[in-house]
C-alpha cells in the first residue's frame, strides 16, 4: 500500500488511519504495550492528528529525548550564554535555542543587551557572516543529531578549505542508538518496542537499531512523520510484540535505507569521533556524542575558548528568577517517566510564552505538543 503512495495528502487519509487503528485493536489484546518514540517530529504529528485517540487503552506512546534543544546540557547552555557575554564574540543558533533558561540568563537576554546573538537558518550561514566579520569571532552552536551532523561537518570542512579562520563550533551533537541502549536498560520503563526517527534513519540506516532487537529483544519499526506513517509503524510493532518477536522493521522505505546514506556517514567520520555526552535529564551517556576531530580543532570553540562542560550527570537548572530547579520535570519527560502533564509547573507558572524548561521552548518539546494538542483535546 505505501509504496503506491506518492503525495502528503494519500498519507493524511482518516478512513485509511482508522481501519489501521482497527487492525491495531484486533491484535492488541488487553496487556499493556509501552512504545517509545525518540523523535520530537513525531510527538508533535502523534497529537496534532489525534493519533492518541485512536488507539486503544492499552497501548501507550511515550515521548523520549527526541528533541534535540531540550536535550542539549544546562552547561552547554551556561557555556552559549557565557560566550555571548562577550562583545568580540557573534553567536548564531537556530531561534529554539534563544529562550532556553540558562542559570542564570538566556541568549535571548544578551542578544537584546549586546546585541551580539543571531538566528540563522543553516551553519553554511556561518561561513559568509565570519567573512563579513572579520574582527568578530563567530560562534556557531551545532545542536542535533545525526540528521544535523553531515551539514555541520561539511560546513567546518569547508571553512577549512577556504581558511577561515575566525569561525568555531560549539558543539551538542548526540547519537539516537546510544541513548535509545541507554533507556531499554531502565526497568521502570517497562518499554516493550521503539518507534525509530525517521530523519535519523535516512542518515544511519536501519542497522544501527540492530542490537536493540537482538540484545534486548525489544522490537523496532522505524516510520515516517504523516499519520499513515506512524499508524503501521505502531501496528508494525504491535504484531511483533504479541507474536513475541523482536526485529527491526522499516515503514518509511521511501526515504529510508537499510545502509543509510553512505556518504553523509563518511563525511560524519571524516570531522567528528565518538565521545561521551551530557545528555539534559539522562546524564552521561558513554560514545553517544560526536567530538570535533583533533585535525579540525581551530574550529573547535570548546577547545579554543577552553570551555569545560561539566559532565558529572543530569542537570535541571532553570532560569534566574524562576521556580527551584527541582519542580521542572523537563529530565524525567525526557526519560519517559512522567507526562507534561504531571509537573506541577505545567500550563501554570511554564507555558509557552513563559517557558521554564526547554521542553516547552522548542516545536519538537514534549511540553510543547502537549500544551498545543493534548491539553485542550
Amino acid at each position: 500500500m505505501r509504496s503506491l503512495m506518492k503525495y502528503i495528502d494519500e498519507y493524511r487519509n482518516t478512513k485509511l488511519a482508522r481501519k489501521l487503528a482497527l487492525k491495531i485493536r484486533n491484535i492488541s489484546g488487553n496487556g499493556q504495550i509501552n512504545i517509545m518514540e525518540v523523535c520530537g517530529t513525531h510527538t508533535q504529528s502523534f497529537f496534532r492528528f489525534g493519533l492518541d485517540k485512536m488507539l486503544p487503552g492499552n497501548i501507550r506512546l511515550i515521548t523520549g529525548p527526541g528533541c534535540p534543544v531540550c536535550v542539549s546540557s544546562q552547561e552547554y547552555i551556561d557555556a552559549a550564554i557565557s560566550l555571548a557575554q562577550d562583545r568580540n564574540n557573534l553567536i548564531l543558533t537556530f531561534g529554539d535555542m534563544l529562550r532556553i533558561p540558562g542559570t542564570k540568563s538566556s541568549l535571548e537576554k544578551q542578544k537584546a543587551s549586546f546585541n551580539n546573538v543571531r538566528v540563522v537558518y543553516s551553519c553554511w550561514d556561518s561561513l559568509k557572516i565570519a567573512q563579513e566579520n572579520p574582527d568578530k569571532k563567530i560562534i556557531f552552536l551545532a545542536v542535533g543529531f545525526e540528521t544535523t551532523s553531515p551539514t555541520v561537518a561539511l560546513t567546518i570542512i569547508a571553512a577549512n578549505k577556504e581558511t577561515i579562520r575566525n569561525v568555531f563550533f560549539l558543539t551538542s551533537l548526540k547519537l539516537i542508538p546510544a541513548a535509545m541502549r541507554y533507556l531499554v536498560r531502565d526497568k521502570r520503563l517497562k518499554l516493550k518496542g521503539f518507534l525509530c526517527p525517521g530523519h535519523v534513519s535516512a542518515v544511519i540506516g536501519t542497522k544501527p537499531y540492530q542490537f536493540l532487537a537482538k540484545e534486548y529483544k525489544i522490537s523496532c519499526c522505524v516510520a515516517g512523520f504523516e499519520p499513515l506513517d506512524i499508524m503501521e509503524g505502531i501496528y508494525l510493532l504491535v504484531r511483533q510484540i504479541i507474536k513475541g518477536t523482536a526485529s527491526v522493521e522499516n515503514e518509511y522505505t521511501r526515504i529510508v535505507k537499510n545502509d543509510g546514506n553512505l556518504q553523509a556517514i563518511q563525511i560524519i567520520k571524516k570531522v567528528f569521533q565518538v565521545s561521551d555526552a551530557n545528555w539534559r535529564g539522562l546524564g552521561v551517556i558513554p560514545k553517544s556524542g560526536l567530538k570535533i576531530r583533533k585535525e579540525f580543532s581551530v574550529f573547535d570553540a570548546e577547545n579554543i575558548f577552553s570551555i569545560r562542560q561539566a559532565t558529572g550527570g543530569p542537570s535541571t537548572g532553570l532560569g534566574v528568577n524562576r521556580r527551584p530547579a527541582t519542580q521542572c520535570k523537563c529530565g524525567d519527560i525526557l526519560k519517559g517517566l512522567v507526562l507534561p502533564s504531571e509537573c506541577k509547573l505545567f500550563a501554570k507558572i511554564c507555558n509557552p510564552e513563559h517557558p521554564v524548561g526547554p521542553c516547552m521552548v522548542s516545536y519538537e518539546g514534549a511540553c510543547s505538543a502537549y500544551f498545543k494538542y493534548k491539553q485542550r483535546s
